[in-house]
């Protein structure tokens, strides 16, 4: 596979095969994101991806489940995607679901009889960045949607059959906000119902235009303490049936993930967060003190 970019898709989707259909993502305002500032969106021809595909078929591939690639490629006008979708099912005749990436605005771009059709030719699970369940959040960090949008266009898509599932991010909110954000995500999340959720911790890079907020002192950013105690408040609050779970961070190996509710039930979750939680504390305790006899005066 030829793919311009960095490579992002579910964990759900590891499985998968990618198909290139874009480079980029059609958005790209978020303030927190820099997985796509340095390429300039763009959508791939259509020939190219009719030879992806005929390159997979050659080589004896028949995918069941494919992920539409880029950032969100949801986002390709209907004709496109049509097209797209009518390749893949002429080459690939296993191929029972493609998934892909999509923003708030994507369905809303979208007709009733758009998102039917769309269900009809195979597309199954949508994977939307929610992010957080408060609206000044969302301001803040340029998201394309409010939460009432997000309520509005989810109903729409349910009800055509697709499935919802959303990303999210524990420190977000900034400092001290913790707790609240992960009540009124829960709350979100009880209301729409997705059946997966992707928690990726907030990641603070120099090159995002996030940090230039955080330089401004506009935007204090939360420690892995407070992201943590931030992600069991949401798990104790979430109440969903068959939910999917993933949640990582990017300075602690330990992931906490598996089914709600009966992982709940059984302390899985709280365990390996309990574990997280002194991990970090101890990693917090040693920097204070490589700090203390290295850089004192």
């Amino acid at each position: 596979m030829q793919y311009e970019g960095q490579i992002c898709r579910p964990p759900m989707e590891r499985s998968s095969y990618m198909l290139p259909a874009a480079v980029g993502c059609s958005y790209n305002w978020c303030t927190f994101c820099t997985l796509f500032k340095h390429l300039k969106y763009r959508e791939l021809p259509m020939e190219q991806i009719e030879k992806e595909i005929r390159r997979v078929k050659e080589a004896g591939g028949n995918p069941k489940q494919i992920f539409l690639g880029d950032g969100n490629a949801f986002g390709m006008s209907m004709e496109r995607l049509l097209r797209i979708l009518e390749l893949i099912h002429l080459h690939f005749p296993a191929c029972m679901e493609i998934n892909m990436d999509a923003t708030v605005t994507n369905l809303r771009e979208k007709s009733d009889a758009d998102l039917n059709r769309l269900f009809e030719e195979g597309v199954r699970n949508l994977y939307l960045g929610i992010e957080s369940g408060c609206d000044d959040v969302l301001r803040f960090m340029k998201k394309d949607h409010t939460l009432a949008e997000a309520y509005r266009e989810i109903e729409r898509a349910k009800t055509a059959g697709l499935i919802y599932n959303a990303h999210m991010m524990t420190g977000i909110a900034g400092a001290g906000r913790g707790l609240e954000n992960a009540e009124k995500t829960a709350e979100f999340f009880n209301r729409t119902k997705p059946g997966k959720v992707i928690n990726f911790s907030l990641f603070l890079h120099d090159k995002a235009p996030l940090y230039k907020e955080i330089q401004a002192g506009r935007f204090v950013p939360a420690d892995e303490v407070e992201n943590l105690k931030e992600e069991r408040r949401l798990l104790e609050r979430l109440e969903t049936d068959s939910l999917s779970y993933d949640g990582f961070h990017d300075f602690v190996e330990v992931r906490v993930r598996g089914i709600l509710p009966q992982d709940k039930e059984t302390s899985r979750y709280f365990q390996d967060l309990q574990k997280l939680l002194l991990l970090t504390v101890h990693i917090l305790i040693c920097q204070k003190m490589y700090s203390f006899f290295y850089d004192y005066p």
